[in-house]
C-alpha cells in the first residue's frame, strides 16, 4: 500500500543522456514521501513489540513499559498502532483444533474394530451372494453409528448452550479516550481500566492500583482473593507471587487498578494452559478397550470355524471351495451383529438418565468408565467447596464459644453458644453481640438480596469474600441493618504491611463520642487494645488474658480457619478486644456423604489443590477424606519426585497442596502408571490440563470456567458433587448388562451353529431350515436380545468394588456359563430332534417344526437367566424389567404364528403341532428341560450350577408333576 505511493515518484526521476538530469519533486510531493517513509518505519517499529512474559513485566518500572510496548500510559494506542499489532498477535482469543466437520465425526464411528468386522462379514456375505445376510449386517451397522453419532453430536450442543455467556467485555484507553470494547478487540500495549466485578480480559501489568484485591481461584486454586500492587518486584518468584501482574480470566473482588496488556490470546498464561491442554490426548475409556479385545476374540473365533469346518470336509473328502463358503457363512453368522446396537442403545440409555439428573455426558463410552474407576482426584475451592468464605466458630474476648451453621452469602443458619447449642439473636448475648457488630460495620462489603417466590436465595456479593462473610453472619444474628445506626467519618484501609482495617464512626441517634471499629490480624490488632470485652464491662487486658487469646487463635488457625481478631473504642491506642471469628470456604453440602459412599464402594478420593496445608487438612477432614487419617504432599515435593517414585507414593496420598496445573498433570500420570483408572473433577483454568488427560474429567457446569468444561468429558450442571455416585453407578450396571447380552447372543450362536455342524459332520439331515435359522436370529438379535441391555441397575451394583480395567468381556467365567448354556440348549434339541426323526432319517416338515420350536423355547429361557451373572431370576424379580416381559411375549406369539398361520407354514416349511395334544409331547418336554437348564446359574462368590438350590428343586418337582 504504502509501496504503491512512490510509483509515481519513480516516474520523475528521469535520466538525461550521461549528465543524468533529474526532474525536481514539488514540495507537496516531497512532503508525502517522506510521510510514507515514516509510515513505513512505524509499521517496522509495531512488528517488533512482542508479549512480555509475566516474570520479566513484573521488574520493569512505568517507563520501561512505555518504552517496551512503544504505548504512552495516559492516551493509550493509536488505532493504527492496534490494526498493525493484530495483523501480528490476532485476536484475544483462542482457536480450539477439534473443530471436526460433521461428516467427519460420523465417518468416525465407523472406526470401532467390531463395526469393521461387521463390515467385513457382510462383504464376505456379499461375495458369497448371502445378500439377505448383507444387508442385515448393513442395517445394523447404520443404525449403531447413526445413533451413537446423534447422541453425541445432541451432547455437544448441550454444552454449547451451556457455555453460550455474555462476550466478555473491558474498558480501554485508546487515544486518550475511554472506549468500551470486547474483550477479544486487545493487543499488547493497550491500556486497560479495571473495576470491582470485572473479568480481567488479558495478562497485565499493573501501574495504577487502588485497594486492588483478584479472586485468582479459577487459576491458582487460592479461596482467599490476592491483594495488588504496581510497584516493581525486585525477584520474581512463582506466578501466584507476582503481585503487580493481573492474569487472564481472573475477577476483580475489590477495589480498582489501571495497567498495560503484556499478553494475549494463546501468548497469556490461560493460553499456555489451553495449549496444553490441546496437547494432551484424551485416553480410551476401558469400554472401548475391552470392545476392541472383544472384536479381536470373535475375529479368532471366525477364522477357527472357517479353518476347523474345512479341516472336516478335507477329512472327509469334500471339495475345500465349498467347505470354505460353508464355514464363511457360518462365521458371519456367529458373530453378533446386534452386541454394537446394544451397547449404544444401553449407553445412550444411561447417557439420557444422567440427563434428567443434570449430568452432560459428551461421549457415550464414558459413561461405562466410572464403572471401572477407583481413584477420584478431585479439586478443592469450587468443586468440594463452594467458593463462598462463611464464617463457622467465634470466640470472645471473655471465653465464650459459638458455632455458626449455613454456607453462603445469605441469612440461612444460626449462630449457637457452645456447649448449650442456645440460638443467639442480635444482643441476646452481649459479648457475641458486640463482636458481630464490629464486624459488620468495619466493613465495605454489599449483599444484594434476592428473592424467589418469598423466600431469600443465595445474594450476590459485591466486595471482598472475607466481608461478604461477616455480612453473613451479621444476617444470621438480625444485625445487618447496625451499619445504618453509625455515620462513618473516616476510614484505615487496609494493607498487607499493617494487616488490619480500622474506621471512625460516630453514633446516628445518640450524642456520644466517636467510636473506632477494626479487623485484622490478631497479633496486629491486639498491640493498640489495653482493655478486654466481659459481658459488656471493659477490664484490664493482662498478660494471662493475651496468652488465652493467642492460644485461641493459634487453635483456630490449626483447624484451617482464617482467623480475624476484632477490637473496639474511643481512639486507636486504647481499644477494647471483642475477640476472634473463624472463616472457611466450607464443603459443598452432600460433598461428605457422597465421598463416604464412593470411599464404602472401593473408591479412593484424593484432593489436590493449591491452597496451604492446613486449610487442604481441615477440608479433608471435614468431608471424611480416609476416614480422617490424612497424609499430605506438597507441589514442590510432586516436582522433585521422579515419576516411577511418585507413581510408588501417589496411591497413600490423600491430600496434594500448593499444586499448580503442571503438578496436577504429573500427579494424573503417576496414577495412571500405577494401574488406576481416574476421574479428576474441578473448574478452574488451572484445571483444565488436568480433566484432559485423566480417564474421565468431570467440571462444574455453573462455576465452572468455559476452558474446564471443554477439556471436560463430562459436566455436572449444577455443580453437585455427589452426583458422581449416580454416574458410578449407571457405569457398573451398563457393563454387567453388556455382559449379559454376549452371554445370551454368543450361547444361541453356539448353539445354533453347533447342530449344523453336528449333522453335517454326521451326514445327518439339517435339523433346522435356513428360514427358521433366520428367525433364530431375529430372536437373538431382536427385542428379547435388546431388552437385556435396559435391565435396570441392580441396588447393590453400587456397593460392590470397581471392575478391574484388564477384566474382558469375555472372561473365563462368562465363558465357562455361556458354554453351559449351550451344552443345555444343544443337548436338549437334540433329544427331540432324535426322538421325532423318522426311521428312515429323512427330516420332515413335523421333525423341523418340533426341533425349531424347542430350540426357541430353550432360548427364550436362556434369556430369562442371563438377566443376572450372579442371582436366580426370584432374587432380581420377574416383572422388574417390563421391556424383557413384553419382547419375549412377543417372541412366543411370533413363534406361535409361524406354526399356526398358512401363510407362514409356507415360508418357514413348518406344519401345525395340534391344539393340545402335540403340546402334551416334545415340546413339554423342551420347556421341563429349558426351565431345568435355566437354573445353570452361579450364585455370588460360587462359579458352579446351581442344582442343589431349594428354589430349584422346587421349581423343578412342580414342573415335573405339571407334565406328568
Amino acid at each position: 500500500m504504502v509501496e504503491g505511493r512512490f510509483s509515481k515518484f519513480l516516474k520523475k526521476l528521469a535520466f538525461s543522456g550521461a549528465g543524468h538530469q533529474y526532474q525536481l519533486l514539488e514540495r507537496g510531493e516531497l512532503e508525502t514521501l517522506i510521510d510514507g517513509q515514516n509510515e513505513l518505519k512505524a509499521i517496522e517499529k509495531e512488528k517488533t513489540v512482542v508479549a512480555l512474559p509475566p516474570k520479566e513485566a513484573s521488574k520493569c518500572h512505568r517507563e520501561d513499559l512505555a518504552e517496551a510496548f512503544y504505548v504512552d500510559l495516559q492516551n493509550g494506542l493509536s488505532e493504527f498502532s492496534v490494526t498493525q499489532r493484530r495483523l501480528v498477535h490476532g485476536w484475544n482469543e483462542f482457536v480450539a483444533d477439534n473443530t471436526e466437520p460433521v461428516w467427519k465425526k460420523y465417518l468416525d464411528q465407523f472406526k470401532n474394530p467390531l463395526i469393521l468386522l461387521l463390515l467385513a462379514s457382510a462383504l464376505v456375505s456379499v461375495l458369497t451372494k448371502n445378500y439377505e445376510d448383507a444387508i442385515s449386517i448393513a442395517m445394523a451397522v447404520l443404525i449403531v453409528v447413526t445413533v451413537a453419532f446423534i447422541q453425541e453430536y445432541r451432547s455437544e450442543k448441550s454444552l454449547e448452550e451451556l457455555t453460550k455467556l455474555v462476550p466478555p467485555e473491558c474498558n480501554c484507553i485508546r487515544e486518550g479516550k475511554l472506549q468500551h470494547l470486547l474483550a477479544r478487540d486487545l493487543v499488547p500495549g493497550d491500556i486497560v481500566s479495571l473495576s470491582i466485578g470485572d473479568r480481567i480480559p488479558a495478562d497485565i501489568r499493573l501501574t495504577e492500583v487502588t485497594d486492588l484485591l483478584v479472586d485468582e481461584s479459577s487459576f491458582t486454586g487460592e479461596a482467599e482473593p490476592s491483594s495488588k500492587t504496581d510497584t516493581p518486584l525486585t525477584g520474581a518468584g512463582d506466578l501466584t507471587t507476582l503481585s503487580n501482574i493481573v492474569f487472564m480470566g481472573t475477577l476483580v473482588q475489590y477495589g480498582k487498578g489501571q495497567g498495560v496488556v503484556i499478553g494475549t490470546g494463546e501468548r497469556s498464561q490461560f493460553g499456555e494452559v489451553f495449549k496444553m491442554m490441546q496437547a494432551e490426548e484424551t485416553p480410551k475409556t476401558p469400554l472401548q478397550k475391552s470392545m476392541d479385545k472383544l472384536g479381536k476374540q470373535l475375529t479368532l473365533f471366525s477364522f477357527g470355524i472357517i479353518g476347523l469346518i474345512m479341516f472336516t470336509g478335507w477329512l472327509q473328502g469334500k471339495h475345500l471351495l465349498s467347505m470354505f463358503t460353508i464355514g464363511v457363512s457360518l462365521a458371519v453368522a456367529a458373530i453378533p451383529e446386534g452386541l454394537p446396537i446394544v451397547v449404544t442403545v444401553t449407553l445412550v440409555l444411561g447417557v439420557l438418565r444422567m440427563a434428567r439428573k443434570r449430568v452432560i455426558v459428551k461421549k457415550l463410552p464414558i459413561v461405562e468408565t466410572l464403572g471401572c474407576c477407583n481413584v477420584i482426584c478431585s479439586d478443592k475451592t469450587g468443586t468440594l467447596t463452594a467458593n463462598e468464605m462463611t464464617v463457622t466458630q467465634l470466640v470472645t474476648s471473655d471465653g465464650l464459644h459459638a458455632e455458626v451453621s449455613g454456607v453462603g452469602y445469605n441469612g440461612q443458619g444460626t449462630v449457637c453458644l457452645l456447649p448449650s447449642k442456645e440460638v443467639i439473636k442480635q444482643f441476646s448475648n452481649v459479648s457475641v453481640g458486640k463482636l458481630v457488630e464490629a464486624g459488620c460495620v468495619a466493613n465495605n462489603a454489599i449483599i444484594r438480596k434476592n428473592a424467589v417466590m418469598g423466600q431469600p436465595t443465595e445474594g450476590a456479593l459485591m466486595g471482598q469474600p472475607t466481608e461478604g462473610a461477616l455480612m453473613a453472619l451479621a444476617m444470621k444474628m438480625g444485625l445487618s441493618d447496625i451499619k445504618d445506626s453509625y455515620m462513618r467519618k473516616k476510614e484505615i484501609p487496609f494493607s498487607s504491611e499493617q494487616k488490619w482495617m480500622a474506621v471512625q464512626c460516630s453514633p446516628k441517634n445518640e450524642e456520644q463520642e466517636d467510636i473506632y471499629f477494626m479487623k485484622g490480624a490478631f497479633e496486629e490488632v491486639i498491640r493498640y487494645c489495653t482493655t478486654y470485652n466481659h459481658g459488656g464491662i471493659p477490664l484490664p487486658l493482662t498478660p494471662q488474658q493475651r496468652a488465652f487469646c493467642q492460644q485461641e487463635e493459634k487453635r483456630m488457625g490449626s483447624l484451617g480457619l482464617r482467623v480475624l481478631a476484632l477490637a473496639s473504642g474511643p481512639e486507636l491506642g486504647k481499644l477494647t478486644f471483642l475477640g476472634l471469628i473463624g472463616i472457611i470456604d466450607p464443603p459443598r453440602a452432600g460433598v461428605e456423604e457422597a465421598v463416604h459412599v464412593l470411599s464404602d464402594s472401593g473408591l479412593s478420593v484424593k484432593m489436590i489443590t493449591g491452597d496451604a496445608l492446613e486449610t487442604a487438612l481441615a477440608i479433608g477432614r471435614n468431608i471424611g477424606l480416609c476416614n480422617g487419617k490424612l497424609s499430605a504432599m506438597s507441589g514442590e515435593e510432586v516436582e522433585s519426585a521422579e515419576q516411577g517414585a511418585l507413581a510408588e507414593r501417589v496411591g497413600k496420598v490423600s491430600v496434594f497442596f500448593r499444586t499448580s496445573p503442571k503438578h496436577k498433570l504429573k500427579i494424573i500420570k503417576a496414577l495412571q502408571e500405577s494401574g488406576a483408572i481416574v476421574a479428576m473433577t474441578g473448574d478452574g483454568v488451572n484445571d483444565a490440563v488436568a480433566l484432559k488427560s485423566a480417564d474421565i474429567g468431570i467440571a462444574m457446569g455453573q462455576t465452572g470456567t468455559d476452558v474446564s468444561k471443554e477439556a471436560a468429558n463430562m459436566i455436572l450442571v449444577d455443580d453437585d458433587f455427589s452426583a458422581i455416585m449416580n454416574a458410578v453407578e449407571e457405569g457398573k450396571g451398563i457393563f454387567h448388562n453388556i455382559k449379559n447380552f454376549v452371554r445370551f447372543q454368543l450361547s444361541t450362536s453356539i448353539s445354533a451353529l453347533s447342530l449344523i455342524t453336528l449333522s453335517t459332520v454326521c451326514n445327518l439331515p439339517s435339523p433346522l431350515n435356513a428360514m427358521q435359522i433366520l428367525w433364530i436370529n431375529i430372536i437373538m438379535d431382536g427385542p428379547p436380545a435388546q431388552s437385556l441391555g435396559v435391565e435396570p441397575v441392580d441396588r447393590d451394583t453400587l456397593r460392590q468394588p470397581p471392575r478391574n480395567i484388564k477384566d474382558v468381556i469375555l472372561g473365563r467365567a462368562l465363558v465357562l456359563k455361556t458354554l453351559l448354556s449351550a451344552a443345555a440348549i444343544i443337548s436338549g434339541t437334540l433329544f427331540i430332534f432324535w426322538k421325532e426323526m423318522p426311521e428312515d432319517k429323512a427330516s420332515t416338515p413335523r421333525t423341523t417344526t418340533m426341533t425349531f420350536t424347542c430350540f426357541v423355547l430353550f432360548d427364550l429361557f436362556n434369556a430369562l437367566t442371563c438377566r443376572s451373572q450372579t442371582k436366580l431370576i426370584f432374587e432380581i424379580g420377574f416383572l422388574r424389567n417390563r421391556t424383557f416381559l413384553y419382547s419375549v411375549l412377543g417372541s412366543v406369539l411370533g413363534q406361535l404364528a409361524v406354526i399356526y398361520l398358512p401363510p407362514l407354514q409356507k415360508v418357514f416349511q413348518t406344519e401345525n403341532l395340534g391344539a393340545l395334544g402335540e403340546w402334551e409331547g416334545s415340546p413339554r418336554t423342551a420347556a421341563v428341560l429349558a426351565a431345568r437348564a435355566g437354573h445353570l446359574q452361579t450364585f455370588p462368590g460360587r462359579e458352579v450350577p446351581a442344582w442343589g438350590h431349594p428354589v430349584c428343586k422346587g421349581l423343578g418337582s412342580c414342573l415335573d408333576i405339571c407334565t406328568g
